[in-house]
């Protein structure tokens, strides 16, 4: 039987997030359903990166719950991890077969890497490295990509392939949260985390003593 839409919805209700040990946002509640993307926005220093670390599951959450996340989620991050010895093409064939795939011909179009595939990682630009970080995403069979600042190190060109690698992945059923300053040119809904910035923490009488 076919997991309904439903079962395949990603949810955060009434968390609390916490960085070194900090509460920095508390009461986020969202739904993000299949064919959705949900973007982020707040100053730098909110608590966007913490959140999306503790929905991708690389962190407790303090306070709340999160559903429909763990293997579902293909989590991106500012590091790229990429095995700098190895070809664009042993890149993304290894992270394929991480999560048994063998079909890598779609995201290297995607992400325009074909005239790079002999190339090694370690001897990419800047954006070809990012192109082939996000390439991964689209190996991994995962269906709710959490994305982490994307576009950084990417020209108006490469934003663009991106924005498209994320529409075909929405237009699948897919679905995509990510902090971005940059207009995608997506159908998305936004979530300001500067509301759910955590209260200072009350000072404790024997304080002195801890």
């Amino acid at each position: 039987m076919e997991n309904s839409d439903t079962d395949r919805t990603l949810r955060a209700d009434d968390l609390t997030v916490a960085r070194g040990g900090v509460a920095v946002l508390e009461g986020v509640s969202f739904v993000l359903d299949p064919g959705r993307a949900l973007v982020l926005r707040g100053p730098n220093g909110s608590g966007k990166t913490t959140l999306l670390r503790t929905i991708a599951g690389l962190q407790p959450a303090t306070a709340g719950a999160v559903e429909g996340a763990g293997e579902r989620i293909a989590y991106a991050a500012h590091a790229d991890g990429l095995k700098s010895m190895l070809t664009v093409t042993e890149n993304l064939t290894f992270w394929a077969q991480v999560f048994g795939f063998a079909d890598i011909a779609g995201a290297m179009a995607a992400f325009d890497l074909l005239s790079l595939q002999d190339r090694l990682a370690g001897s990419l630009s800047a954006g070809q490295k990012r192109r082939l970080g996000l390439a991964r995403l689209m190996v991994t069979g995962r269906p709710v990509w959490v994305l982490d600042e994307p576009t950084v190190s990417l020209d108006a060109a490469s934003v663009a392939l991106f924005a498209d690698a994320v529409r075909g992945h929405l237009a699948r059923g897919g679905s995509a949260l990510m902090a971005t300053h940059i207009d995608l040119g997506l159908e998305a809904d936004v979530l300001d985390v500067t509301p759910f910035k955590a209260k200072p923490r009350a000072a404790v009488e024997d304080e002195a003593f801890l």
